[in-house]
């Protein structure tokens, strides 16, 4: 990102951080968050779907995100493999709400940073901005939570699963931009 995006950004969130905003608009900002968080997150899960059926890539796992997640309030953030640790009841349900409340609180920010002007009227640029800075949130929190290492570097296939994750959440902020025009 270049020094003019870079300080429009730092001026948005400054702007941002003195604005209060009044009951109606704090609900605009709640269930604008939600539609436009669970249609980034739909399309998302289209993608993985359609790389499934048209190439046979695996489909995620939200099981053992679900695990990772509930281990989270029980002290547990590192494991040296998900797939090894303890399972937990309704870990499937669980990934699954996890999955859609992390796309949620992504369109929040979107909206805490760029405001309900940009619900009204989305631009693409800061989608792609935050749909890219999820792809750091994969490679910083949860890969290495759940054994894979920093940007999946213990996976023997990392390169191909760290364009897999740009390319995904790309699709994501795709799905931020597009579902926020639908509803504008």
């Amino acid at each position: 990102m270049g020094a003019a995006a870079t300080d429009a950004v730092n001026r948005r969130v400054k702007q941002a951080s003195h604005v209060a905003l009044r009951g109606d608009e704090m609900m605009d900002v709640v269930v604008r968050s939600v539609l436009i968080g669970v249609g980034a997150t739909a399309l998302l899960d289209l993608w993985a779907l359609f790389l499934n059926r048209a190439f046979g890539w695996p489909l995620p796992n939200w099981a053992m995100v679900g695990r990772w997640f509930a281990h989270l309030p029980r002290g547990r953030f590192v494991h040296e493999d998900i797939g090894r640790s303890e399972p937990v009841p309704n870990e499937r349900a669980i990934g699954w709400v996890a999955h859609y409340a992390v796309g949620i609180l992504f369109a929040a920010i979107v909206l805490a940073i760029w405001g309900l002007d940009w619900a009204r009227n989305p631009t693409f640029l800061p989608a792609l901005i935050v749909g890219l800075a999820t792809v750091g949130c994969g490679w910083f929190i949860l890969q290495p939570g759940m054994g894979a290492g920093i940007a999946a570097a213990k996976r023997p296939n990392a390169n191909t699963l760290r364009l897999m994750n740009i390319v995904g959440h790309t699709v994501f902020a795709v799905g931020l931009y597009g579902t926020a025009r639908l509803i504008a």
